[in-house]
């Protein structure tokens, strides 16, 4: 079969307009990764399996029989639908190689190489090529051939042990973390892996390990136990060595997060609950001797936000310049004057005709920011004008697909409203 040498898919603005990607991946990390590069005005082709797709298609609430959050995580995307256990599907993926900038994938370590597609085999081809390769526990170590999830990342890299009340069983943050965060720093990488490319011109191989990116964040947790022997435990809403900084029940039910912990901050924040013998208290003026007396500080706020309603306290907080919030649903968050005006949620229109509000593009860049320029694609959407791009005939195609190698779908993709 033959291709051309290169591909011709039009690009939104951005700061990385023009830069070509392929995304390999499925579910959060590899596919967050490439999205982040999306939304900034790259080029990404999502191969996905042909009948199935990428399983975040299904996951959680479905409108339409498709996920809600596939709107999120799959915008600013085309997709090929391309089955890669077939040896022609191999052979596409290896040409569209030879003219990209980065592949990510975020399959178990060898099932790249066992379709020829490992690095040793693409940057032959293609040595200015940048490969993320997002995994469980990385590409070496006893463990790289464990299955692994965000979920089991978060608890081996420190901090699922962190995130209890004190004697009671550790809890889930609520979301997949240790995907985004292994996402993230597949971001960082391919940027700076961009920077070294265009000081030498030549590619390289990023391996994030999603426990790992865990790790990473968890801040003064070795060297203490290094240093100290001391073994961080789980400390509810409080932040552990750090004083005073906690949730506080207030009068309707809700809690008020009160953040009082820098020096000039506590002493305005005693005035304010009327206890301006603790702020002028010597032993409370730094944060060791606040750390060695938080019960009897955390008692104090506590009493105060007690009498009031989290309104009342959040007001009388923000008066006196304490950094204080209240813990939001994302019903706060819709409502939320705040949200509105940094352009956090968006509005996009559906094919359908039909709005959907999502969150808007992070970070900001003044310059050239992101976008919300194309809304996620259907199963196939763009196989047809991909593999043409490449240089194949509707016959060609059509042949690829009798054979089950590709699917396509019809149907044009939404914009932002």
């Amino acid at each position: 079969m033959q291709f051309s040498s290169s591909t011709h898919a039009p690009a939104p603005g951005g700061p990385l307009a023009g830069l070509k990607v392929l995304e390999l991946g499925q579910l959060i990390a590899g596919p967050f990764a490439a999205r982040t590069l999306a939304d900034f005005g790259a080029d990404v082709i999502k191969i996905e399996t042909p009948g199935a797709g990428d399983p975040l298609r299904k996951w959680r609430l479905l409108k339409d029989g498709t996920s809600v959050w596939w709107q999120v995580q799959s915008r600013n995307k085309r997709s090929l639908a391309l089955d890669l256990k077939q040896a022609a599907a191999q052979d596409i993926v290896r040409q569209l190689a030879l003219d990209a900038d980065v592949l990510i994938e975020n399959f178990r370590p060898g099932a790249m190489e066992g379709w020829g597609l490992g690095p040793e085999a693409l940057l032959a081809l293609n040595p200015r090529l940048i490969m993320l390769r997002i995994s469980g526990y990385g590409q070496t170590g006893p463990y790289r051939d464990r299955p692994g999830f965000g979920v089991v990342a978060e608890a081996m890299g420190g901090l699922r042990h962190l995130t209890a009340e004190p004697g009671r069983v550790p809890v889930r943050v609520g979301v997949s973390i240790g995907d985004t965060l292994a996402a993230l720093h597949g971001v960082i990488g391919i940027l700076l892996a961009l920077h070294h490319r265009t000081a030498h011109g030549v590619g390289q191989v990023i391996d994030v390990a999603l426990y790992e990116a865990v790790f990473n964040c968890m801040e003064s947790l070795l060297p203490e136990y290094s240093a100290f022997g001391a073994v961080r435990g789980p400390a509810g809403s409080a932040l552990p060595g750090i004083a005073p900084s906690n949730a506080y029940l207030c009068s309707d039910g809700g809690y008020a997060l009160i953040a009082g912990n820098g020096d000039s901050i506590f002493k305005r924040l005693m005035k304010e609950i009327g206890r301006d013998d603790l702020g002028a208290d010597p032993g409370l003026a730094d944060n060791a001797g606040r750390v060695a007396r938080v019960h009897e500080m955390d008692a104090a706020i506590g009493h105060w936000a007690a009498q009031r309603t989290v309104d009342e306290a959040l007001k009388a907080l923000d008066r006196a310049a304490v950094p204080a919030g209240r813990i939001y649903t994302v019903a706060d968050i819709v409502a939320d004057p705040h949200y509105q005006a940094r352009g956090m949620l968006a509005s996009v229109q559906m094919d359908d005709g039909s709005t959907l509000t999502v969150p808007g593009v992070v970070p900001k860049l003044s310059r050239t920011p992101g976008g919300h320029h194309r809304n996620a694609p259907t199963l196939g959407q763009d196989t047809d004008a991909v593999l043409q791009e490449l240089g194949l005939t509707p016959a060609q195609i059509q042949g690829l697909k009798d054979k089950g190698i590709v699917s396509g779908a019809a149907g044009a993709s939404g914009v932002a409203a």
